[in-house]
């Protein structure tokens, strides 16, 4: 049997550091490798009676809306993943729905006669997403910039790892990072569009039955049972 490949966590903070915690705990050995840091963002809430529902698509959003969040707290939730929805529960809102196949899934699930005024507070860069003839209000109150690859990067994707992609944006940025290298490397996806994104040419894809991160970590062991055969 072969040892167990490093997997590396690729999520901004603090995300980050619960992944690695989950992996750990699994007994797989885990690498903190942020390409991303999270910043919040100026915004201003608007009035919730504007609104039938607030969508979340990220804890991040919870985490870095700051004071403002308190003004929507009348609004039912409805929140992409358990991981956003106990954010939003810890943060005092009403979570309604936890959706688990992903932003655009909650959305079809979602739109009706009672929930034709969404607003979506997100962050600066994010998916565009069919609103199935409901207003839908995006309002960016935190933003995830790329950072430089982390020390021992280049050393770690040299040999065979476990990369996990979060997000499209986080499959995109490994994409462009592992270009003509990715023989040897495999990828865990949060979805299909993400795998997509991250291209050809890896050992092995796994995409996640469900969006959130307990799933990325229990795709992870599984993965590495396969790699251990």
């Amino acid at each position: 049997m072969t040892e167990s490949p490093p997997v590396l966590v690729t999520r901004a903070e603090p995300g980050n550091a619960a992944t690695v915690a989950r992996l750990k705990a699994a007994g797989l050995d885990a690498q903190a490798m942020p390409l991303f840091a999270a910043v919040p963002i100026d915004w201003s809430a608007p009035d919730p009676a504007d609104f039938d529902v607030l969508l979340l698509t990220s804890a991040q959003a919870v985490r870095l809306a700051g004071p403002g969040l308190a003004g929507l707290a009348s609004l039912p939730v409805h929140a992409v993943g358990e991981t956003t929805a106990a954010a939003a529960r810890g943060a005092g809102l009403n979570v309604a729905v936890t959706g688990t196949r992903g932003a655009q899934a909650l959305i079809d699930a979602m739109t009706s006669p009672e929930n034709k005024r969404i607003l979506w507070l997100c962050g600066r860069d994010r998916s565009d997403l069919d609103a199935r003839g409901a207003r839908l209000m995006a309002l960016s109150c935190y933003a995830v910039d790329p950072v430089d690859p982390p020390s021992g990067w280049d050393d770690l994707i040299a040999q065979p790892v476990i990369l996990l992609a979060h997000s499209a944006r986080g499959a995109e940025r490994i994409a462009a990072l592992t270009e003509g290298r990715r023989a040897g490397l495999s990828l865990v996806a949060i979805s299909p569009v993400a795998a997509a994104i991250a291209g050809h040419g890896w050992a092995a894809v796994t995409v996640t039955d469900r969006p959130d991160d307990a799933a990325m970590v229990t795709a992870a062991v599984d993965l590495c049972k396969k790699v251990q055969k």
